[in-house]
């Protein structure tokens, strides 16, 4: 296989390592400004190229997203006589909050595949575990953080073929600003609620309002206390002003997230990364000539909901049960299990910048009973600091 070198990986700065979020909006635009014929159309067309271009892996957890993907890629692959996707799928029996086998189960037995790879992770897939701490050492300081997890699947495909994910569709098939107001007249009189007068009225209301609530909203949740006060400040008021440049339209709204720095640069950095095992990424739900299409099928105001969204694009091929599931498992301690413990006992506090973190609160953070994973960007800069013997090019 061709391998590419760590320098084509975009890197965080340490401001956005510190703060775990990539701010502003991104330069790149795609090329291509075509709409296809329908959104399910768009979506078939990039699952499709990933079918020819077999072994096709999906990676699926039984979520609605990538099982939304693992059923369009069956039936497109019967429909042409192609190869059957294989999913992928992690297991981790030490973090029962991880579990999604009932779904799992439920979405295989209603497709009706015949291969199904699952791999188990008994000590879970730790962030500075063996596996991470090789792909730390020959790539450095990568955003988004969890793909240095994932070479400890990539590796055991094969290193060859196409592997289809579902990432972004809490995003793009999400609620959207512009669904805050049509609530208004889909509920009905009867079945309206306060809150959706207040969510309305914060959607309506100008930009500099909404973003001084958006940071009064930051600063009450206090997520990064670790952060210094400058830091928190500049960060609270950077990220508050990338959300509120949401368009109202839903339209709109769509191909603007599609455009911030933050999607763009974790699409790249985990294309790159496939690409260094063999691997052709595509991700249906984040191809921008599908959320063109449809952000055009999705109007002004868009769906009613998450599940309105799945409904139409995708109820004949998954069972109600999934299209309208609501649950979601949690892999935070999946990922930051022993071993992040004992690099946090031992470290030194030693190789981030005290200007922007304070290391006791954060170590703090990371030995807690569930981390969370706004820390982990900083775990990797530490680790990073600490072993100094990685290679020149992942600096």
């Amino acid at each position: 296989m061709t391998s590419l070198l760590a320098a084509d990986y975009w890197r965080p700065t340490s401001f956005e390592v510190a703060t775990s979020w990539v701010h502003g909006l991104s330069a790149v635009r795609d090329r291509d400004a075509s709409l296809a014929d329908s959104p399910r159309g768009a979506f078939e067309a990039v699952v499709l190229t990933a079918l020819r271009q077999a072994p096709c892996f999906v990676a699926f957890s039984g979520g609605r997203d990538s099982s939304a993907v693992l059923a369009v890629a069956t039936h497109l692959a019967r429909r042409h006589g192609l190869p059957e996707p294989v999913p992928v799928t992690e297991i981790y029996p030490g973090v029962p909050e991880s579990d999604e086998s009932e779904w799992q189960e439920l979405v295989m037995s209603h497709l009706r595949l015949r291969e199904w790879v699952r791999l188990e992770f008994p000590d879970g897939n730790d962030l500075v575990g063996a596996e991470a701490q090789e792909s730390l050492r020959s790539r450095g300081l990568l955003w988004p953080v969890a793909l240095h997890s994932k070479p400890a699947v990539l590796r055991r495909l094969g290193g060859t073929g196409s592997y289809l994910t579902g990432e972004g569709g809490d995003e793009v098939l999400g609620r959207r600003r512009g669904a805050q107001v049509s609530r208004l007249w889909r509920r009905g009189v009867r079945r309206l609620r306060p809150a959706d007068l207040r969510s309305a009225g914060s959607a309506l209301a100008p930009r500099a309002f909404r973003c001084s609530r958006e940071r009064a909203r930051l600063d009450a949740a206090d997520w990064q206390p670790w952060l210094r006060p400058e830091a928190r400040e500049q960060h609270h008021r950077l990220l508050a002003a990338d959300l509120t440049t949401e368009p109202l339209s839903t339209a709109r709204s769509l191909q603007w997230l599609v455009t911030r720095r933050a999607a763009a640069m974790a699409s790249h950095n985990y294309a790159v990364l496939a690409a260094d095992h063999g691997l052709v990424l595509h991700e249906p739900l984040l191809e921008p000539r599908f959320v063109r299409t449809l952000a055009r099928a999705a109007g002004t105001w868009g769906y009613a909901s998450r599940t309105d969204a799945m409904r139409s694009l995708f109820a004949d091929v998954l069972p109600e049960a999934i299209l309208s599931r609501r649950s979601k498992a949690y892999f935070n301690r999946a990922f930051m299990g022993q071993a992040t413990r004992a690099f946090a006992e031992q470290w030194d506090g030693s190789g981030l910048d005290p200007e922007l973190v304070d290391v006791e609160v954060l170590r703090a953070e990371w030995l807690s009973d569930f981390p969370s994973a706004i820390a982990t960007p900083l775990l990797h800069a530490a680790w990073l600091a600490a072993t100094p013997a990685h290679q020149d090019g992942a600096r």
